[in-house]
């Protein structure tokens, strides 16, 4: 595993906290915390590196291409289609801001 890829260890300890109240009320090894930071990253390239073959007969990386890989892991793809959704929330949240922002500017 590439050095820059490592987490600092302030932030070690959240990437723990969501695998059970039990566990999570305990510190960790830091053995415990490398081999799942480990686990997760090599889990991680390897879903882009699917996607960008999926993707390759396309020319270009869509979100899509990572929703057809977990299609069959349905608490991920829901909870992914949810992270989404609340995305575009926030997208069109900022633009309504950003507006409102730009009138009052023109009318001072």
């Amino acid at each position: 595993m590439l050095q820059s890829q490592k987490l600092d260890h302030h932030s070690r300890p959240r990437l723990l906290s969501n695998v059970s109240e039990e566990y999570s009320r305990k510190i960790p090894l830091p053995e415990t915390v490398a081999l799942v930071e480990d686990i997760v990253v090599e889990y991680v390239m390897d879903l882009v590196h699917k996607a960008q073959d999926i993707a390759s007969k396309r020319g270009r990386l869509l979100t899509e291409d990572f929703l057809f890989l977990i299609r069959k892991d349905m608490p991920k793809l829901h909870r992914c289609t949810e992270l989404i959704s609340m995305h575009e929330e926030l997208k069109v949240a900022r633009r309504a801001f950003e507006v409102d922002e730009e009138k009052l500017a023109t009318t001072e």
